[in-house]
């Protein structure tokens, strides 16, 4: 089985957001979605591939919100 992967790349102020896309090879398969960030990484399980891409940033942007809270 070819598993597909996509890289995407957002420029921030301290480095890059990093965004790796697994699988969706099909309309009805499931894919798997990496977001990093400074060291910070979540990982976000779906069907719907933008769907996915967008929980996952707003998984990381909650992450991080926490961190600086508590710092």
């Amino acid at each position: 089985m070819s598993e597909r992967m996509d890289m995407i790349f957002i420029p921030a102020e301290a480095g890059y957001i990093k965004i790796y896309v697994f699988g969706f090879l099909r309309d009805s398969a499931w894919g798997q979605v990496f977001a990093e960030y400074n060291g910070l990484t979540v990982v976000v399980k779906g069907y719907n591939r933008k769907k996915t891409i967008i929980r996952a940033l707003t998984k990381l942007h909650e992450s991080l919100l926490k961190l600086k809270k508590d710092s």
